[in-house]
């Protein structure tokens, strides 16, 4: 029975100052490098030994791969990163201080750039750096919603993710909360509307237990 684990990554800097995110490329505050061990030893303790890992090419995710592969004792495992699995982009969001951005839009409005699945962010230019350079600028994104983040996303487990669960191997994909929330989407099933309710806490194993066709037969945290 094929095997997979998400994780969120740890709770990172801007995380803790309250900061739309996104592809910003922060790093884990100190709470979520321990949020990330504590994942790395309940996988530990559960006993799942992994055949392969995914995660974005972003550091707080990157970093929550390597801390949940080393309390595991599992750092053998071959890590594949992939700007696919990056966090959503945020538009004009980004950087911005998410109570003030309430206090001037309304907290209706935020609530529906945040957790809309098919409202666009206000739209912005990316900085673009050495990780990106390789892309076609046309998909280089300004601003996305989930329904953006699962369209990118998508290919990547089509050719990668699910041809490794097919071969029966138990996988890892430690990536960021709407990059998660947009392949448990498809994975599970979940409709538009709903899936403005779901939320993949920090640093907490999240497992699938899948049947050979990869429909979901048993999800918990551990």
């Amino acid at each position: 029975m094929p095997k997979l684990v998400f994780v969120r990554h740890g709770l990172s800097e801007w995380n803790k100052l309250d900061l739309f995110t996104g592809w910003t490329d922060v790093d884990l505050a100190p709470e979520g490098v321990q949020e990330a061990i504590e994942g790395g030893r309940k996988i530990k303790e559960a006993g799942i030994e992994f055949d392969i890992a995914f995660t974005s090419v972003l550091t707080r995710a990157i970093r929550t791969c390597n801390f949940i592969l080393e309390e595991s004792n599992q750092l053998w495992v071959p890590q594949v990163k992939t700007w696919r699995l990056n966090e959503r982009h945020y538009g004009a969001l980004q950087g911005l201080n998410k109570q003030a951005t309430r206090e001037k839009y309304g907290e209706e409005q935020v609530l529906i750039w945040r957790r809309s699945y098919d409202v666009l962010p206000p739209l912005s230019d990316s900085a673009i750096d050495r990780r990106y350079q390789l892309l076609d600028p046309n998909d280089i994104p300004k601003g996305e919603n989930l329904k953006v983040t699962l369209e990118r996303a998508l290919p990547f487990w089509q050719d990668e993710i699910a041809p490794a669960l097919l071969a029966q191997k138990t996988v890892l994909v430690a990536a960021h909360g709407n990059s998660l929330r947009a392949l448990a989407k498809h994975i599970e099933g979940i409709s538009d509307a709903d899936i403005m309710a779901l939320e993949i806490p920090t640093g907490l194993p999240l497992v699938y237990e899948l049947a050979d066709d990869l429909s979901v037969m048993k999800k918990y945290y551990l």
